[in-house]
């Protein structure tokens, strides 16, 4: 086999910025350089890892001199589980990037008039302010740099956290995540050391056998909490075993359920979920409204922060009671029924199935009778005669996944012609893209970046449209 050539370390480089998926940036001579966990202003030396003729990917071999914005980070496990990349930037430091990632994106992508964009709005919680976590179980737990070199001979490889990046098969055991409230490391690790005292196998991610799979805990603003712990085999006296445990241990848990999944992935959307104890939903709450969450529901995993974008959205609506207002990617309906008190009518359109049930749920639940929703493929639902069907909207809110739009649903947005659209989005740079298509009718009148992930790059970004006059 043909020797790999070794790459070179830069010495004595500065980091002179951030860039996309979290990472840092430098410049040495005509090359950008992406470097993982770097600060502004640190000065590194640099392992070149991968080398192109005008940029490389490294990560730093020594740090020579700390940025002085740099922070101690505040897990023990940073740099290793691949989340929450950020900790060592100060807040108020991520949301200036943030901001500039806005800015870049529209101005560089969409090449559109834009008016200035609104300072972003931060979260008041950057720990503990997730309201859904999924941690996986495995018997390979992954080793870190520093134990392989400790020369302690490590036996019991059974772990319960998150799945290192890049790494299917290897996952990292988890003492303590920041991102939930602290119930949820109790309901884990508790699970995780009962086992374990039982002689339960934990899931071999390769060999596809072993009891404990998975588990998701969601816990929301109203104090209610669902746990569903996902099983690898049909193994009735064992799962009973642990519900029972876990029902003994932690009274407060509402909705406390489980799976048996046999399949190769470890997704849950095609199984049946058993309701062990309590109901099989939990509610949010939201402006008085309630929100019914299931095993299967899509919910934003910020819920304070979730209520901030959805008043941002409906602010840049502009509703006067008597609006016919489209929901493209409602989801289960969230913003649908948060503006449905505000305007005549809301058509919500969504490919899942199942959250189109919950969003129709949602409505009844809150008392809300001017909403109709649709299950299907949005271009293949929002068609000119749909419009032609279900009437002009007025209003055209538009939330879709990190992709952005389909070419057809911008055709059949500009055909409507609503006048007004309002476009969330969780990925900038599509969004861009998007307002370049939208720009031969519309202009952009307000934008509002919002910050739902601390310590992550990701940002949300709401825009507001208006057709033009000509």
């Amino acid at each position: 086999m043909r020797k790999k050539k070794q790459l070179p370390i830069l010495e004595s480089v500065e980091i002179s910025g951030v860039a996309a998926e979290g990472k840092s940036l430098a410049r040495v001579d005509e090359m950008v350089v992406f470097i993982p966990y770097g600060a502004p202003g640190d000065v590194v030396d640099v392992k070149l890892d991968k080398k192109k003729k005008n940029y490389g990917e490294g990560h730093i071999e020594k740090m020579l001199t700390p940025s002085p914005i740099r922070i101690e980070p505040f897990c023990e496990h940073f740099g290793v589980c691949g989340g929450c990349k950020w900790q060592h930037i100060p807040y108020d430091y991520q949301l200036k990037y943030k901001q500039q990632q806005v800015a870049d994106a529209l101005e560089r992508i969409a090449k559109v008039e834009l008016p200035p964009i609104s300072p972003i709005l931060g979260s008041k919680h950057t720990t503990e302010y997730r309201n859904k976590l999924e941690y996986t179980f495995s018997n390979k737990s992954w080793l870190t740099f520093e134990q392989m070199r400790s020369e302690e001979q490590f036996t019991d490889r059974n772990a319960a956290g998150f799945h290192i990046p890049g790494a299917f098969d290897k996952v990292l055991d988890i003492k303590k995540c920041w991102l939930q409230d602290n119930l949820s490391n109790e309901i884990r690790l508790f699970i995780r050391n009962y086992a374990l005292g039982k002689g339960y196998t934990f899931y071999d991610l390769r060999g596809q056998s072993g009891l404990m799979r998975t588990i998701m805990v969601r816990i929301v603003s109203t104090g209610e909490v669902m746990l569903v712990v996902v099983f690898g085999e049909d193994n009735p006296a064992a799962i009973d075993d642990v519900m029972g445990a876990v029902k003994e241990r932690f009274p407060m848990i509402t909705s406390l359920m489980y799976v048996i999944n046999l399949k190769v992935n470890d997704t849950i959307g095609d199984q049946e979920v058993i309701t062990y104890s309590g109901r099989d939903y939990i509610e949010e709450e939201m402006e008085g409204l309630r929100f019914r969450i299931g095993p299967k529901s899509f919910y934003q995993t910020n819920s304070l922060q979730a209520y901030e974008l959805y008043k941002v959205a409906r602010n840049f609506a502009c509703l006067t009671g008597d609006e016919l207002v489209y929901d493209l990617y409602t989801g289960t309906g969230t913003i649908a029924n948060f503006v449905a008190r505000q305007c005549r009518k809301v058509v919500g359109i969504e490919y899942v199935p199942e959250a189109i049930e919950d969003a129709k749920l949602n409505s009844q639940v809150n008392g809300i009778d001017n909403t109709l929703f649709y299950a299907g493929d949005m271009k293949d639902v929002l068609t000119d005669d749909f419009v032609r069907e279900h009437g002009v909207p007025d209003v055209m809110i538009v939330d879709p996944p990190r992709a952005g739009m389909h070419d057809d649903v911008v055709k059949v947005i500009l055909n409507a012609s609503p006048r007004r659209i309002v476009y969330v989005s969780c990925n900038p740079a599509t969004q861009a893209r998007d307002l370049q298509l939208l720009d031969a009718k519309y202009r952009v009148t307000a934008i509002q970046p919002v910050d739902m992930f601390p310590h992550t790059h990701h940002v949300e970004n709401v825009v507001s449209l208006e057709l033009r006059d000509n």
